[in-house]
């Protein structure tokens, strides 16, 4: 408590008041019982920190240390600006990720994919209820997912459907089916898929054909026959056989460490069951209710 100096303003003498008793509490600037503490948990990581290099924050860590949203990442979630600048989300992982070494676009595709699920789950429950097409008759209906649901993938050279070579670089050799060339991959990371996005909205912009597919294919070629001349390889990628293409975006597909949110769907509709992958729509992380 200060005391203040009332001598000059009133010739009295200072009496300060009694100590506090049981029924006199003491008075403080911060009310009691608002001091909060944000909850955290450790978010299990696709990638088990197997493919970061050497000095990477994640490199052999198997979680991610995350904050619960609060109502600073909500401010997040509905800022215009970050929202036309289609940065809303990272910003968002920014926040929540509590190792702050660790940056947003280092990370790993399926690894970001990992935390986006885990912050939503922490948020606003695992029940994700959302309008979904039928793949069958075409019709939307609501439809909810359960995003507890789901499980890890990792390349696993035993059971995949894929023959594949890990080198020490964390990059993957596979051989393609037509042509037999043998093509090194590298897992994407969130500034690449920024690039791709960033691509894809200027040729969009210029009234240029989108090239989606053969854009990550160059992305995540880092060889074929050991060749890495960036000329050669672009020049591969437009000349590759549909069949090879295909191929090779399967297997990268499928040697991506990431979450498996594949999960059943019965049209009301037209009664089809099928496997429909859980949409990332508007209503991820902006649920009606």
């Amino acid at each position: 408590m200060t005391v203040r100096n009332n001598e000059e303003r009133t010739g009295a003498r200072f009496k300060p008041d009694p100590p506090p008793t049981p029924d006199t509490p003491t008075q403080t600037n911060e009310p009691a019982g608002l001091r909060f503490v944000v909850p955290t948990e450790a978010v299990e990581l696709p990638s088990r920190g197997d493919f970061y290099p050497e000095g990477h924050p994640l490199h052999n860590q198997d979680t991610l240390e995350i904050r619960h949203m609060t109502a600073k990442e909500e401010d997040i979630l509905t800022s215009r600006t970050l929202l036309k600048k289609g940065t809303a989300i990272d910003k968002l992982l920014q926040s929540v990720i509590a190792d702050k070494k660790v940056n947003v676009d280092d990370l790993l595709v399926g690894d970001k994919n990992a935390l986006i699920v885990a912050t939503r789950i922490a948020a606003y429950g695992a029940d994700y209820a959302t309008r979904v097409t039928c793949p069958a008759c075409s019709e939307s209906n609501d439809y909810s997912f359960d995003l507890d649901d789901s499980k890890v993938i990792y390349p696993d050279s035993e059971n995949s459907e894929f023959e594949f070579e890990q080198t020490d670089n964390n990059t993957f050799k596979v051989t393609l089916p037509k042509t037999g060339f043998v093509v090194e991959l590298r897992l994407l990371t969130g500034r690449d898929e920024k690039w791709l996005t960033k691509a894809m909205e200027q040729k969009r912009k210029n009234k240029m054909s989108e090239t989606t597919l053969t854009d990550q294919i160059r992305l995540f070629t880092v060889s074929v026959n050991g060749v890495t001349d960036k000329l050669t390889l672009n020049e591969f990628v437009n000349t590759l056989p549909a069949t090879d293409s295909r191929y090779l975006r399967n297997a990268y597909k499928t040697l991506t460490p990431n979450l498996d949110l594949r999960q059943e769907f019965s049209c009301p509709e037209c009664g089809t069951d099928t496997t429909m992958e859980v949409p990332f729509t508007a209503d991820f992380f902006w649920p009606k209710s």
